[in-house]
């Protein structure tokens, strides 16, 4: 037997109930050097397993016998089925020694509860072990399925795969995409990784330019007929390709109404990322430098370097990929130079702040750069006091937010949706959302050069006072927070 277990420099151990279980950790110990020593009532099962040449003692666990032979060990584990006998074992040797690691084995909850308040260290349950071992066989069984039918899909594609992203894409979907093309050239199918909108964010313009990932805009391509295979990853529409999806890959549901021959979507992950991480080692592939640090972004950016919504999944994941990536890169990723364009979107922020309590809305203006409106947003939560932050501006006849928000007590995504989302169209979660809102809606009044600047007073007032309403806070007396 071996469990993949390794125990640390401790050598002095001892098992008291030496049924199928505490023999099967007495052989392991044994295995890996370790000086054993068995306690079990039964004299034929002590007699057979002297015979093995194993350290075993005749007598009852019940009794401070017991105890007082295994008083030289460092750690004693008490393995009966009988949980009243190992009980009492926790009692005699918690009298004995208080300074011994006890571990332990209970029947349910309950008996762990007791365990516990006795002494033990440790409590083990075995239903729950086994229950536990059950999933994490299935979760490497599934994952080893899905592979294998990834595996044969990409295969089937003659001409070339199509890997769509985000129509804007963020970190996590570009390092999928990354990921996937990885993977099919593994499997020797060309690909391309497409995008329906632009990149805009500095952050992930700087991602895509340092680590030199090839993206393509959908719009360039002059015959897309030469995509046999689509695969959507971390993207969850593909109304504007006028193409059949094969494969899906996610971390968020979707609604969208095609049936890909592929799905893989795991909200129980927070980043795609670490999906495709997943698959990355199931292939065993050498992952390269530029695919490592890519992932690992991608997972630091959604979980905000693990401080939302991490699993443990994903943190197995960023520690797999750690070692093969480039933190050089990484740092220069994170600290990109700030363009012209998003310093006078923050600076029009900064000077029509408005603040109440810890809540902050601004009016960036007319923009440009509405991933301007995003960086203002995150700046300006470095605010002292301020917890939550929306910034607006107007782009092509549209309102664009982005919220950010680091209160416990607010869900951003949820506000936004709230104010906005009879209106216009909301995404996000609970520490960063944004909202696309018609700017007619608010004023009825048609655009033009002479209307304009009524039109930003007009839209300032409603959208203010829109989501100060929907944060639940009176917006009516403001300040600029100085």
């Amino acid at each position: 037997m071996s469990t993949g277990v390794t125990i640390s420099s401790i050598s002095d151990y001892a098992i008291l109930g030496c049924g199928s279980v505490g023999y099967a950790v007495a052989e392991e110990l044994v295995e890996q050097g370790k000086d054993v020593r068995i306690i079990d009532r039964d004299e034929s099962r002590v007699e057979s397993l002297r015979d093995q040449d194993l350290d075993a003692r005749t007598a009852d666990i019940r009794e401070p016998e017991a105890a007082e032979l295994v008083a030289d060990r460092d750690v004693v584990l008490i393995l009966a089925s009988d949980v009243e006998s190992n009980k009492r074992a926790v009692e005699h040797i918690r009298a004995a020694d208080d300074t011994q690691f006890v571990v332990a084995r209970a029947s349910d909850p309950v008996s762990g509860d007791e365990l516990e308040e006795l002494g033990a260290d440790i409590v083990i349950n075995p239903s729950s072990v086994i229950a536990e071992s059950a999933l994490r066989a299935l979760e490497s069984g599934e994952l080893e399925y899905n592979a294998g039918k990834l595996a044969q899909l990409l295969e089937e594609t003659e001409t070339r795969l199509a890997i769509v992203t985000q129509d804007s894409p963020d970190p996590d979907s570009i390092a999928s995409a990354a990921a996937l093309q990885a993977v099919a050239d593994h499997l020797g199918i060309d690909s391309d990784i497409i995008y329906l909108g632009d990149v805009g964010h500095q952050e992930n313009r700087a991602f895509v330019n340092l680590l030199g990932i090839d993206l393509v805009q959908w719009d360039e391509i002059e015959d897309h007929s030469i995509y046999d295979t689509v695969a959507l990853v971390d993207h969850a529409t593909s109304t504007e390709m006028d193409l059949p999806v094969d494969i899906v890959i996610d971390h968020h549901e979707s609604d969208a109404e095609f049936e890909p021959e592929f799905v893989d979507i795991r909200p129980n992950m927070s980043s795609t990322s670490t999906i495709m991480t997943k698959y990355i080692q199931e292939f065993d592939m050498n992952v390269s430098e530029e695919v490592a640090t890519a992932l690992l972004y991608g997972i630091r950016a959604e979980t905000l370097d693990f401080k939302r919504d991490t699993t443990p999944a994903d943190l197995t994941a960023a520690a797999y990929l750690y070692p093969f990536a480039n933190h050089d890169t990484l740092e220069q990723v994170e600290s990109p130079s700030m363009s012209p364009e998003t310093l006078d979107v923050l600076a029009e922020a900064i000077a029509n702040r408005d603040v109440q309590g810890s809540h902050l809305v601004s009016n960036a203006g007319l923009v440009r750069d509405r991933e301007a409106l995003t960086q203002a947003a995150s700046h300006l939560l470095n605010l002292e006091g301020v917890t939550t932050t929306a910034v607006f501006g107007i782009a092509d006849e549209t309102i664009f937010l982005a919220g950010r928000s680091k209160d416990i007590r607010i869900n951003i995504g949820k506000v936004l949706e709230d104010a906005y989302g009879e209106m216009g169209e909301t995404a996000g979660h609970s520490t960063q959302a944004s909202a696309e809102i018609p700017l007619g809606i608010f004023t009825g009044i048609e655009i033009s050069e002479d209307t304009r600047d009524t039109l930003l007073e007009l839209t300032e007032e409603a959208v203010k006072r829109t989501l100060f309403d929907a944060m639940g806070v009176d917006g009516s007396e403001g300040s600029n927070g100085s």
